[in-house]
């Protein structure tokens, strides 16, 4: 048991750490550190010393691709370990781990190939939070298996829904923003030619939007208690996060605060899908909770 949950908590450790990661190639230039793919550059799969990009830059990028492998291995344990204990639940989960781990590996470099192309970079940001909502899903089941609860009223189960829909809007909106904005990942990047300010006051409106709909959750009668506290505690991500984003556009977007605002995203993200779990499964032993 011990072994498991280490497994997947470092599998889902590491699936949000390759977000942040991800995050510091962009803030620090170093998209195309290593110009090429699969090799950093050409001839060497590993940083040369007469790459043009300053070292530190090739090092950055270089360690954000080595992250993909250190996910890659985690991946493969944790299938070793699923099919070990014969958990017939968690082997789609696991499957979908690897598979996403290969096709992020692969988005990545037509991520590299493409120039650092706005599209393709939310897309491996986008993928990144699915499979984070995985290995969540998979470590929450580490006890046993889980069963599916029906949503009882009709009510509850559009909220519901609407709801992790919505928080997953307001993550691609985040995306065109950033894609809009300053931080591409090298000077010579393409970016959306969005205006940044619409794009702000969209994403601005869809968390307000977001955030009406969470209190109303609250206050549903038919809302269990776990779901009460997981909702609270995406309130207050919510709000921090909101905070370090007002802060950020007034500013003038720097770097320190738009680290904190991919990492707000996260846990933002993980809040989120943390409240659907409540809703929908139950561990069998638990079912008259």
């Amino acid at each position: 048991m011990r072994i498991r949950t280490a497994l997947y908590g470092v599998l889902f450790f590491l699936q949000g750490a390759l977000v942040i990661t991800g995050g510091a190639v962009r803030l620090t230039g170093s998209g195309l550190g290593c110009p090429t793919w699969p090799e950093c550059s050409e001839g060497s799969f590993t940083p040369v010393a007469t790459q043009i990009e300053p070292q530190h830059q090739v090092w950055i990028e270089f360690g954000n691709r080595l992250l993909t492998f250190a996910l890659l291995i985690a991946a493969l344990a944790v299938v070793i370990e699923v099919l070990k204990t014969k958990r017939r639940d968690l082997r789609p989960l696991a499957a979908g781990q690897l598979i996403g781990i290969l096709a992020q590996g692969a988005l990545g470099g037509i991520t590299v190939l493409t120039g650092l192309h706005p599209l393709t970079v939310a897309a491996h940001l986008l993928l990144s939070m699915i499979l984070i909502a995985g290995a969540a899903s998979l470590y929450s089941r580490r006890s046993g298996p889980v069963s599916r609860t029906p949503i009882k009223t009709t009510s509850l189960r559009i909220i519901s829904g609407t709801h992790l829909a919505l928080a997953f809007v307001v993550l691609v909106l985040g995306a065109l923003v950033t894609g809009s904005g300053p931080h591409a990942g090298d000077k010579a990047a393409q970016r959306f030619g969005f205006d940044i300010r619409s794009m702000t006051v969209l994403h601005t409106d869809a968390v307000i939007f977001l955030m009406g709909l969470t209190i109303a959750y609250l206050v549903v009668p038919q809302v269990k208690m776990a779901t009460k506290r997981a909702i609270v505690i995406f309130l207050g991500i919510s709000l921090g996060q909101g905070a370090i984003g007002y802060i950020q556009y007034v500013t003038g977007v720097p770097e320190i605060l738009v680290a904190f605002h991919l990492l707000g995203a996260v846990l933002f993200w993980i809040a989120a899908w943390r409240i659907r779990l409540t809703v929908v499964r139950v561990p069998k032993d638990r079912k008259g909770e």
